[in-house]
C-alpha cells in the first residue's frame, strides 16, 4: 500500500472503513485508545505467550518506520490480558524506530508517560503486573485478535471509535467505497439541515 492510501485511511477513520469493508475487520470493542486516539499503518504482527513480552522486544528489532505493532496472545488464559506488556521503555524505543503505534490484545502500564510522549496505544486497559521473558511466539506471522486474522502488511486503522484491520489486498477497493460512503453521508447531513428526517431519508417504516 502507498503512503497516500494510509493517509486516506487515517482520514476516513475506523467506523467508515469498517462499513466500507462490508462490516468486517473490527477488533474487539474492549481494545480502545489509551493515549493518542488515531493511528494508521501496515501491521507488524507479534504473538507472545501470555504474561511474557520478549517477542515484543524482538519485534522492535525488525520493525520498519511507519509500521503498527499488533500484538496477540498465543493462547487465551484466565489472566492473560492482565499484564503490563508495554510501558515507557518500549514506547521510547518504538518512537526512536519511527513506529506508528501499538495495538495489543492485553494491557499496558506507565500510561501517563506514554500519553506524555504522544505515542498511539490501543489496548484492553492498564495493569501494573510485570512480564516474564519466555521466548515463545512469533514475529511476522498471522495472528488472531477476537475473530479477526491479521497478517503482516495488513492495514491497521485506529481512532476514538476503535480499531479496524483491512487485508492488504482489499485496501484500494475499501478506500474507494469509503469515499463513496462519505459523499453519500455528507449529502444526508445537508438534507437533515434542511429539515428532512432520518426516517424519510432512509426510507424507514
Amino acid at each position: 500500500m502507498t503512503p497516500q492510501q494510509i493517509e486516506l485511511a487515517r482520514g476516513f477513520g475506523a467506523a467508515t472503513l469498517h462499513e466500507a469493508f462490508e462490516r468486517q475487520g473490527d477488533l474487539p470493542a474492549a481494545i480502545r485508545a489509551a493515549s493518542v486516539a488515531r493511528l494508521a499503518g501496515p501491521a507488524l504482527t507479534v504473538s507472545t505467550r501470555p504474561g511474557n513480552n520478549l517477542l515484543i522486544h524482538r519485534a522492535l528489532l525488525q520493525a520498519r518506520p511507519g509500521e503498527v505493532l499488533v500484538v496477540a496472545l498465543t493462547e487465551q488464559t484466565a489472566d492473560g490480558h492482565d499484564f503490563g506488556y508495554w510501558g515507557d521503555i518500549l514506547t521510547t524505543a518504538a518512537i526512536e524506530k519511527g513506529i506508528a503505534g501499538l495495538v495489543i490484545d492485553g494491557c499496558v502500564r506507565d500510561i501517563e508517560a506514554i500519553r506524555a510522549l504522544g505515542f498511539p496505544v490501543f489496548c484492553r486497559g492498564t495493569a501494573i503486573r510485570g512480564t516474564a521473558k519466555a521466548a515463545e511466539g512469533e514475529v511476522g506471522g498471522t495472528v488472531r485478535i477476537g475473530a479477526i486474522g491479521i497478517a503482516r502488511g495488513d492495514l491497521v486503522v485506529g481512532d476514538a471509535d476503535g480499531v479496524v484491520v483491512l487485508p492488504a489486498a482489499r485496501v484500494a477497493a475499501t478506500l474507494e467505497r469509503a469515499a463513496q460512503r462519505e459523499t453519500k453521508e455528507g449529502g444526508i447531513i445537508e438534507e437533515l439541515k434542511r429539515g428532512r428526517t432520518t426516517m424519510e431519508l432512509y426510507g424507514f417504516a
